[in-house]
């Protein structure tokens, strides 16, 4: 069983996806772990405190009843507890008031009293999903290392259909069983890079792309929660990450460069996220240039290829690139792998208005010497926890290679 004993509330709050949690409640407890059910008081409305008794085979708390501690202190008994707490759903409300840290009702002083993993699946109407107070809340979680799982994109309760529905069971479970394995990467440095580069024309314009970063920090943030020791060196870009992310901010294609070369020697693990710019101004205006009605003319010359160098500095060292193409998409990037002598390319197709570039959407295909996959349209977050399998997978047979070819040659010898 791949949560045998481990012990893991499972907090429900408010709104109609609450029915889920019962099948969570009764598919972790298959899985061998402890569940302890709490409830908001908006969630009994939902569903009756007695059914998720039934299930789990414990009380369910609501309020500080000490039912689970003589001292009548249940946030504190709970939260030491508790490996793993998991609030699903967790309601637009819920999510406000674990961002300041309100502690008005037993769920959210159990959450200031944990010192673990917290995750929370969002579940709301899609317009309060996308609203911008809800989605600066969650990036204050995230930034003070809540797990954000979900939200899932379809039909909702309301009648309407976007993003907002809570993940379903099964991946619920599959993100709890994740959290423990948490050994994919274990004790690994992974060094990535994100978002765009700036390359100056003068003191006020710059050449850019349209890369937002969201690819790179999901890929970060789901590189931390595998176990792995993470530097992030992001280009200018509005995204946050967790406070245990090593972000180093740098702004043109050479800061990044020289930013990887001082990194690259520590690390198990290269991925080239970012959409560096392939030139920069041969000469950049020390003033603003004035417009004027004559033609402009600016000389370009080629930045420094951070994968090709990384890969011919430390040709053993596995090296992950991303190709954002706008047509011939596989044929591009396989001919991008060879070129640059990569392990692995992630390509995908940019023109596409509803993924890729300032989305938090994207489909992509893995390519690598003798395999490619194929991953359709998801949430960033989800993606990158797919890419990271992949690339775990593909360092396997990489390893197991290595070996053979070892044992033949001191067979040999």
């Amino acid at each position: 069983m791949t949560l045998r004993n481990k012990q893991i509330v499972i907090a429900v709050t408010g709104g109609i996806a609450a029915y889920k949690t019962a099948q969570l409640v009764r598919e972790a407890q298959a899985e061998g772990a402890q569940v302890r059910v709490v409830m908001t008081a908006s969630a009994t409305s939902f569903v009756a405190a007695k059914t998720f008794q039934a299930l789990s085979g414990n009380p369910v708390a609501i309020t500080d009843n000490g039912l689970f501690d003589q001292a009548g202190m249940d946030h504190i008994a709970l939260a030491r507890w508790a490996d793993l707490i998991v609030i699903a759903p967790a309601s637009a409300n819920s999510i406000a008031k674990l961002t300041h840290g309100e502690a008005d009702e037993l769920l959210y002083a159990l959450c200031l009293a944990h010192q673990g993993a917290v995750a929370v699946a969002p579940a709301m109407n899609q317009q309060m999903w996308s609203n911008a107070a809800t989605q600066e809340n969650l990036k204050h979680l995230a930034d003070r290392g809540f797990l954000i799982w979900g939200p899932a994109d379809g039909a909702q309760a309301c009648g309407e259909v976007g993003p907002g529905r809570m993940l379903e069971v099964t991946a619920l479970l599959q993100l709890m069983i994740r959290q423990f394995e948490n050994s994919a990467f274990a004790a690994q440095h992974i060094l990535i890079t994100a978002g765009p580069t700036h390359e100056a024309i003068d003191p006020v314009r710059y050449i850019g792309n349209r890369s937002s970063g969201k690819m790179g920090f999901a890929l970060a943030e789901a590189a931390l929660a595998a176990g792995a020791h993470v530097t992030l060196i992001a280009g200018p870009t509005h995204e946050t990450c967790n406070s245990r992310i090593r972000l180093i901010n740098v702004v043109s294609a050479a800061e990044m460069h020289h930013a990887v070369f001082q990194q690259v020697d520590d690390c198990d693990l290269f991925i080239g996220c970012a959409a560096v710019a392939d030139y920069r101004l041969t000469d950049v205006a020390s003033e603003k240039i004035k417009k004027s009605d004559n033609t402009l003319c600016l000389e370009l010359t080629p930045t420094a290829d951070i994968l090709s160098d990384v890969k011919q500095a430390k040709p053993t060292l596995f090296c992950v690139g991303f190709a954002a193409e706008t047509e011939h998409t596989i044929e591009h990037a396989s001919e991008k792998l060879i070129r640059k002598n990569l392990d692995m390319i992630i390509a995908n197709n940019v023109s596409c208005s509803d993924q890729g570039f300032n989305s938090d959407y994207n489909s992509v295909e893995i390519i690598t010497a003798d395999n490619q996959e194929s991953i359709a349209r998801m949430r960033k977050t989800t993606l990158a926890i797919k890419i990271l399998d992949a690339i775990h997978k593909q360092l396997i047979n990489h390893k197991e290679k290595s070996n053979v070819r070892f044992l033949k040659k001191s067979h040999s010898t």
